[in-house]
This record gives C-alpha cells, sequence and structure tokens, in this order.
C-alpha cells in the first residue's frame, strides 16, 4: 500500500516514512503544500498523512481541493495544532481522523490500519504464495510451515517482492523502495540482499520463486 506524507519538518516525514517502510508501506514525501496537492491529484495513494501548516498552501487547503474534486483519498491530518475547534475544523473538511503532536508512532500505525481496513482493496494481514507466507502484523515469515529468520530489512524486501508478486522490478526501484534514493546506486546492495535472502526463502525448498530477469531486475512468482 501507498502512503503519500505531506510534512515540511524533514525530521518527522523521514521518522514517519521510514516507520512505515518497516511495516511494508510505499511511502512518498512533499514538504511543500503546492507539491503535496499535485502528487495527490496525480498519483495513486492509499492514504495520506497530512499537517497542517505547511509552505504554499495550508493542509486545510489542501483537502478542500481534493474533496472538491472529487478525490476521497483517506487523509489523517498530523499537526501540533491541538484545539477541539482545530480537530473538529479538520474532520468537518472531510479528513478520517487528526492526531495531535506530539504522538507516538504505534498509535499512527494503529489508526493507519483502521482506516485502511474500511477500504474495499485492503492490503491483507498476510501475504501469501504457495507454500510462503508472510504476515505483515506478526512480522514473521515461513515457507513450508518452518519460520524463516529475516533481518527487517529482508523482510521488507520480501514484503515488496509479494506485494508486486509477478512483476519485473528493477534495481532502481528496489533500492528506492527498501533502502531510500539516498543511496550510492553505483553499489551491488540490491544483489547483496536478494543472494541473502534467497539463501532463506528459496535454497532450503526445491521449487524456488525468486526469479532474476537478466538485465531487468527480480521478480517474485511461481514460475518454473
Amino acid at each position: 500500500m501507498r502512503i503519500l506524507i505531506v510534512e515540511d519538518e524533514n525530521k518527522t516525514a523521514n521518522y514517519l516514512k521510514k516507520g512505515l517502510t518497516e511495516h511494508g508501506f510505499t511511502v512518498d514525501i512533499a514538504s511543500e503544500g503546492e507539491d503535496g496537492l499535485y502528487l495527490a491529484r496525480t498519483e495513486t495513494y492509499d492514504l495520506i498523512v497530512l499537517d497542517v501548516m505547511l509552505p504554499g498552501r495550508s493542509g486545510w487547503s489542501i483537502i478542500k481541493e481534493l474533496r472538491s474534486d472529487g478525490i476521497d483519498i483517506p487523509v489523517i491530518f498530523l499537526s501540533a495544532r491541538d484545539a477541539v475547534h482545530d480537530r473538529v475544523h479538520g474532520l468537518e473538511l472531510g479528513a478520517d481522523d487528526y492526531l495531535v503532536k506530539p504522538f507516538a508512532f504505534s498509535e499512527l500505525l494503529a489508526r493507519i490500519r483502521i482506516i485502511l481496513r474500511r477500504q474495499p482493496l485492503q492490503q491483507p494481514d498476510v501475504m501469501r504464495v504457495e507454500d510462503l507466507e508472510l504476515d505483515l502484523i506478526r512480522y514473521k515469515a515461513r515457507r513450508g510451515g518452518i519460520s524463516l529468520d529475516l533481518t527487517a530489512k529482508e523482510f521488507q524486501l520480501l514484503s515488496l517482492l509479494l506485494r508486486r508478486r509477478g512483476e519485473v522490478l528493477t534495481r532502481t526501484t528496489i533500492s528506492e523502495q527498501v533502502w531510500g534514493i539516498n543511496f550510492d546506486s553505483d553499489t551491488n546492495i540490491v544483489d547483496v540482499a536478494i543472494r541473502r535472502l534467497r539463501k532463506k526463502v528459496d535454497d532450503p525448498f526445491p521449487h524456488k520463486l525468486i526469479h532474476t530477469i537478466r538485465g531487468v531486475g527480480y521478480v517474485l512468482d511461481e514460475l518454473s
């Protein structure tokens, strides 16, 4: 599932992206109101985490524009404005929730999951392909009934491959989604991570699920 964070505090935005990415979400960040509105209009998101006070255009203005355009993406306001009338105003504008800073990430995550469960096309809590099972809530992976001891990055990488099962993912796409766009793309970090993941997910089993598409990238699928 894909989430847009519209937040001008870099520290907060990066903290949210790291936490949500570790829990299997794909996350984009906009630090200015106009950029956030543009992304919300032109890209597909399952939910928006929206600050109120933003450079260029306020969160109030953004949600007004979205709702007037008929865009009903779920929105959670995340703001230091804690007055009752601010919270009421945000909800009256069409927000699905309003959380006051400072906040506990676990509470935000729980609220996001509650909202997404209301959506007809929600991401399942458990993803499966053949005998591979990934529990996104309990952060556990099993294959053939055997628990897989995955690191946080391996779990994140495997969840990305499972979410986009059957789609060939380039190394650039994988590196952006799992490590962020700031790492040195000349390194072989993706290939090394895939090799390590295969040792746990594929090597002990006769039927391989992670496949290399030469010159392109990797895909997880029930290929022979």
